[in-house]
């Protein structure tokens, strides 16, 4: 029987002897890589941070003590010791464990974690709150270098040294986010974690310390005498200046330092700040040596690290591969990303166009007004951001793009759901959130072929705000594009590719093929289904939509996207506006709940977006409304 059978809880650690640790470590990595390979997730930061996990649950008393995770990728070897390595290999899957800490899920994860930057606030509020009702626990935030990449984080630091509330802030340097760290931040801790000539004076410093009178005078003295080092020769000012006492950098793998320091660290009074450096993906070799292919990865094989090859190209490998068609006939085009490198497929823009590639680190809101700085003076930004986060530059899109009427292209990875990666992580508001903003033109793919045209058409396109095209986390449907040169789409107008005349589906994007797929299933039920592929959200093809109603009679809507606000609500308006109140609309969307994690096929399915849930759907509505009409 492994040690991890037996730790049922944090408890169960603190009995371990230090052998015994060290064997547990290895379990732990053992277990992460083979569920890992076998589900897919996060495999190098957890493995970066599994003696970190061990010494904050050996030092503190969770669940009392707040343990936050930034971002959450970082978390799996938290899970594993806090009563879940029985639902480990659930990981990831429908019904099982999610793969961020989720608050419904383990009252050891006090805060749902999944976007960056996000833990320092958090921690915060529960440090504040604790001494609101008058407790005494210790409250920890664990945030990654590439999440302080991130304003919010900063917005946190500036609040928690004004507030002066005791907490424990955890900075997990391992020199990468997603894509490798860029910036003055990564470079000014690269300058702390090498400053070995202040890690000897420092030394010296607490050795005269201990040998001057315990006076006042003394301690002040030798006080500045510590400052002054620092500024000289490593500048911690930054985070002492915030009013955060800062401590390290430390060796994130030694176990015995880790839990003196962390010890040391639960007297203080104040805000305190830890800088521990780790290696991102430590234990694993191919890990170790690829930490960016093996932050998020699908299936592989755990003994040769080799990734499984999906046999399809997907629609972000397209939009990659456009990327670099636009940057070769359009010379002031420049692509910009928020830490997403290799995930959105801009590696090889990067390496064709350097000076024209820009990654500002986990900072969506700072991409969007960059973008609008830029283009500004011209620039065309093709701005490559996942749905879920782009939801954080929603301000920005509205003032400083839409409203100074400044043309960027809103290039919208991971449209829909997402799969394993679940609730948090799902780009299902993106529709509603951008369609309400005065301007901004948005359109949706059924293929390959179509994001290719969608892409040249924003480029193309020669009106002012946000052009946005947005596309899933999924293959293309087809087995292979055509060589065709990308054309120019007519802004506002759709696509009809079935006539019927008992039913109009007007679907969005990845939703024509299962229409398509439906309407022949209810052609076998008697019912004659025209099906749309409508392209646009913003603008409607209003002549389309009017002509079909008065047609046909019955309009449906499909969607990947929630139902309130969403495409199906732009149709149903279209038709207020025409008077046509009288016509039925049945919208066809996400589920008025949070979708949890599973794959994505499963999910929709769940959701009644393929094509049996719409035919199912359509066919019942039509019957129902056929005789409310008869």
């Amino acid at each position: 029987m492994t040690l991890l059978e037996h730790i049922q809880s944090p408890a169960d650690v603190k009995k371990l002897s230090r052998e015994q640790l060290d064997q547990l470590a290895a379990e732990m990595r053992h277990v992460i890589i083979q569920t890992v390979a076998r589900n897919a997730g996060h495999l190098a930061p957890n493995l970066g941070v599994v003696e970190l996990t061990l010494a904050l649950h050996r030092v503190f008393d969770s669940p009392t003590d707040k343990l936050i995770f930034d971002v959450g990728h970082q978390s799996y070897p938290h899970k594993l010791l806090t009563g879940r390595y029985p639902q480990f290999d659930t990981l990831r899957t429908k019904d099982g464990l999610a793969g961020y800490p989720r608050r419904a899920e383990s009252p050891h994860d006090p805060f749902g974690t999944s976007h960056g930057s996000t833990s320092i606030s958090a921690a915060l509020g529960f440090a504040a709150a604790r001494d609101l009702q008058g407790k005494d626990h210790h409250v920890i935030a664990v945030i990654g270098d590439g999440a302080l990449t991130g304003g919010m984080a900063f917005e946190g630091l500036n609040n928690a040294g004004e507030l002066g509330k005791r907490c424990i802030i955890i900075l997990n340097d391992n020199e990468m986010s997603i894509s490798p760290n860029i910036g003055a931040i990564h470079r000014y801790l690269t300058k702390l974690t090498t400053s070995r000539i202040y890690r000897a004076f420092e030394k010296d410093v607490y050795e005269l310390l201990g040998k001057l009178p315990k006076s006042l005078r003394a301690q002040q003295g030798a006080g500045r005498i510590k400052e002054g080092l620092q500024n000289m020769v490593a500048p911690t000012i930054l985070f002492e200046e915030m009013g955060l006492k800062y401590f390290g950098p430390i060796d994130g793998h030694d176990l015995d330092v880790l839990e003196e320091t962390l010890s040391d660290l639960k007297r203080f009074e104040e805000p305190v700040l830890l800088h521990v450096v780790t290696r991102k993906g430590k234990g694993y070799l191919p890990a170790e040596g690829d930490a960016t292919t093996f932050h998020g990865i699908g299936v592989f094989d755990p003994d040769s690290g080799q990734a499984s090859k999906g046999a399809k190209k997907t629609y972000s490998h397209v939009f990659g591969e456009m990327a670099c068609y636009i940057g070769e006939h359009i010379p002031n085009a420049v692509a910009v990303t928020a830490a997403m490198t290799d995930n959105t497929g801009l590696t090889n823009f990067a390496k064709k166009f350097p000076e024209r590639f820009f990654d500002v680190g986990m900072a969506e809101e700072h991409a969007v007004t960059f973008s609008a700085g830029l283009a500004c003076e011209g620039i065309l930004p093709l701005t490559t951001i996942y749905s879920t986060f782009l939801q954080r530059g929603f301000d920005q899109i509205i003032h400083d793009v839409a409203l100074q009427e400044l043309k960027i292209v809103l290039c919208i990875d991971r449209a829909g759901i997402v799969g394993e990666d679940g609730a948090p992580q799902h780009g299902c508001f993106d529709v509603g959130y951008l369609r309400m903003i005065p301007g901004t033109v948005i359109m949706q793919p059924r293929s390959g072929e179509e994001l290719r045209d969608m892409l040249w058409t924003a480029a193309k396109w020669e009106g002012k705000g946000a052009v946005a095209v947005r596309y899933p986390r999924s293959p293309i449907p087809e087995d292979k594009l055509t060589d065709r040169a990308p054309a120019v789409l007519e802004i506002g107008v759709s696509e009809q590719l079935r006539a019927g005349g008992d039913v109009a589906i007007f679907a969005l994007g990845t939703m024509v093929a299962p229409a398509l797929a439906a309407a022949d299933k209810l052609a076998a039920d008697g019912i004659s289904a025209t099906v749309v592929n409508a392209r646009f959200v913003a603008p409607l093809d209003e002549h389309a939509i009017v002509g079909l109603a008065r047609s046909v009679g019955r309009i449906v809507t499909v969607e990947e996207n929630v139902v309130m606000g969403g495409f199906g609500s732009a149709i149903s308006e279209c038709l207020d506006r025409h008077g046509m109140q009288h016509v039925p609309v049945h919208r066809i969307a996400m589920p008025e709940h949070f979708v949890l994690h599973g794959k994505r096929d499963q999910l929709l399915a769940d959701c009644g977006l393929d094509a049996d849930g719409i035919h199912r759907d359509v066919r019942d509505w039509v019957r129902i409304t056929a005789k409310q009409f008869s």
